[in-house]
């Protein structure tokens, strides 16, 4: 694997704009940056609606909360619970639980020191406590390794220097050891959860087995096994390697689901000035065809992409392994629109500096390290894709606890991604009430969604708490899942 840093120190912008039901394309950078020098990265949506962000290499969390109107743009900062003394790790695994909690997993650097730590904590942010969390028994490493949340609301975690990967339960904070017959180890690679409850990755790692370098793999929670996929594989090579085999840092970049039911995979090359390949997967077919080339000599080795709320994808290459010169993709299922216009940082960063974030506004969080923006898309999405609220009570009280219930509240597809740490998954449902005299916003924190499946087809349901905050009256109550909102109903808070 291959050891990363980053240099800090990218220069602030400031721009005043509130957020918007409908966009005009634009990149926006945050009215209140924060301190250049903690270099924030690794956003994750609590189901508050609030942000975290971690400093790096570094104990340290800060939350960013959006305006009285829901603008994140315009939003205020605050420092949060440091982790657990002697945990400061750099890239690392990470999500936010059914139960409203957070918990991240290993890291490739802690303190700054590359020692693939097998050192992890669960945040409360009801309390705003860290706890640490034993490793799986026996492992030595976790590393900057991939992980998930599966169907059933396990948290699944891999190790990034083996074969091995582990179920944590997150009631009880127990290991249990999974992923028998995984063709490689699990290093660079990424995993995205698929419509059906399995998890779909792309082997980055070496050739063996007479395996030309475009396998895949398939795990089942069922089983609990892997299976490799089918021959051909993913068609083009998306794991960056010279011809020989023998060169290679192993990269490879983000894959998204799409709401049509296709995995948009990009890929990396170690072949100077070459550009690197995509690849799609169709999730009902079980094929996959070769997808068009990055353009100008742009690859994705190691990066991120979004799921935009109209179903395209935002992502984020560079040239060749960690050089810098970034340009923003938005593709289409068919083409790439440059997008990278107005995006100042875009010469001075690589992809691997990235980290995307869909939030509730539809908008879509970017940190480099150094500023924080959002990008504001085109577009709409398909109404089949909106969650669609079937119950909920028509008066709540401040302070109390209510159940809703409804469709499509985890959306289709898990949001956000990264090459293979820095996952930033958003299929869960939050709840949104827009006060109607006043205008204000408010996020009131959900927990204990019954599923944390994506295109789950009958009813969900999600707790929700209304805070003291609320403001009295008449309030349009929307549920918002990838940056995708219901149609609102009417509710009364007293």
């Amino acid at each position: 694997m291959r050891l990363r840093n980053v240099v800090i120190g990218l220069a602030l912008a400031a721009f005043f704009a509130t957020a918007t039901v409908a966009f005009s394309q634009a990149w926006v950078p945050l009215v209140n940056q924060p301190d250049a020098t903690l270099a924030l990265s690794a956003p994750l949506l609590l189901t508050d609606g609030t942000v975290m962000l971690h400093e790096y290499c570094g104990r340290n969390w800060y939350k960013l909360s959006p305006d009285a109107f829901g603008s994140y743009v315009n939003g205020t900062w605050q420092k949060i619970a440091p982790l657990p003394s002697g945990y400061a790790p750099l890239y690392f695994g990470s999500a936010v639980l059914a139960d409203g909690r957070v918990v991240i997993e290993g890291g490739e650097y802690n303190n700054c020191q590359a020692v693939w730590t097998n050192l992890g904590a669960i945040y409360d942010p009801k309390k705003n406590i860290w706890t640490a969390i034993a490793h799986p028994p026996h492992w030595s490493s976790i590393g900057d390794a991939q992980a998930v949340v599966l169907p059933d609301g396990t948290y699944m975690q891999a190790n990034c220097c083996s074969t091995e990967q582990a179920l944590l339960n997150p009631a009880t904070l127990k290991w249990k050891i999974t992923g028998t017959k995984k063709f490689d180890v699990n290093d660079e690679e990424g995993w995205n959860l698929l419509p059906d409850g399995t998890l779909l990755t792309i082997d980055a790692y070496v050739f063996r087995n007479g395996s030309t370098g475009k396998n895949y793999e398939i795990y089942n929670p069922a089983t609990g096994a892997w299976r490799s996929g089918k021959p051909g594989g993913t068609i083009v090579q998306l794991w960056d390697s010279y011809p020989d085999g023998k060169h290679s840092s192993h990269e490879v970049g983000p894959a998204v689901l799409r709401p049509d039911g296709t995995v948009f995979a990009t890929g990396a090359t170690g072949m100077p000035g070459a550009s690197g390949h995509t690849a799609i997967y169709d999730t009902n077919s079980k094929i996959w065809k070769a997808g068009p080339d990055f353009p100008d000599g742009l690859d994705a080795a190691d990066g991120p992409a979004s799921i935009l709320p109209n179903g395209n994808v935002l992502v984020q290459a560079s040239p060749g392994i960690f050089n810098v010169g970034s340009k923003f993709l938005e593709w289409d299922g068919t083409d790439f629109t440059d997008v990278t216009g107005g995006m100042s940082d875009a010469p001075n960063i690589s992809s691997f500096y990235g980290n995307m974030l869909a939030l509730p506004t539809g908008e879509i969080l970017y940190t480099d390290f150094g500023n924080v923006w959002v990008f504001r898309p085109q577009g709409k999405p398909n109404a089949a894709w909106l969650p669609r609220i079937l119950s909920v009570p028509s008066t709540v009280h401040r302070g109390k606890s209510y159940v809703v219930s409804g469709l499509n509240l985890n959306g289709f597809t898990q949001g956000a991604a990264y090459g293979d740490d820095a996952q930033a998954a958003t299929n869960y449902p939050l709840v949104r009430f827009t006060n109607r005299v006043t205008g204000n916003v408010y996020y009131e924190r959900t927990h204990d969604h019954s599923t944390m499946a994506i295109a789950y087809t009958g009813s969900a349901s999600t707790t929700f708490d209304v805070s003291a905050k609320t403001e009295t009256g008449l309030n349009d109550m929307e549920v918002v899942v990838n940056g995708i909102a219901s149609d609102p109903v009417t509710i009364n808070v007293e």
